[in-house]
């Protein structure tokens, strides 16, 4: 019976082969992008707001959202009286708390731009980069910690949001 029952567990692991790869430490992602005089820069959004990542002893909200007042009042900014364009409604979750900036990634759109996310609930805005994300429209989108913020939804809602194209 012991060996019947140390074989199969062989055969078990043997067949898993790289299914064990989770507990590998993840490749260190590199410093990021390098200016002319050797320095690290973060990178920067399209529209020119740059984030820098929360430092690895973050805990608390404040701590995550590393965006500036400058940051948030630009990203609150109204409109542009043309050039928006409803790509319709998406159930939002939190997403990854530790990529900093106002971003919404989302299968309403299938290729990255400018967009704005409107929550209903208490009539905010925030101007956010669309993130293409595999799935049907009718698929769940998942919002920036700071965009969350913004638009003044509790962090573990799943807020229902109205979300733009252009402008």
């Amino acid at each position: 019976m012991r060996a019947v029952l140390l074989t199969s567990v062989v055969l078990s692991l043997a067949a898993c082969g790289n299914t064990a790869s989770f507990l590998k430490p993840k490749p260190e992602a590199g410093p990021g992008p390098q200016s002319a005089d050797g320095q690290i820069r973060p990178e920067a959004r399209p529209d020119g707001v740059t984030a820098p990542p929360p430092p690895p002893e973050a805990r608390t909200v404040e701590e995550f959202d590393t965006t500036t007042a400058e940051d948030r009042a630009e990203a609150a900014a109204p409109p542009e009286p043309a050039g928006e364009k409803s790509l319709g409604t998406t159930v939002a979750s939190l997403g990854d708390v530790a990529k900093p900036g106002f971003w919404l990634e989302t299968p309403l759109v299938s290729a990255p731009g400018k967009g704005r996310v409107v929550n209903p609930a208490t009539g905010k805005s925030a101007q956010v980069d669309l993130i293409p994300i595999e799935g049907p429209a009718t698929a769940g989108s998942r919002i920036s910690l700071a965009a969350m913020r913004l638009i003044e939804a509790a962090l573990t809602d799943l807020p229902t949001l109205e979300v733009y194209s252009g402008g």
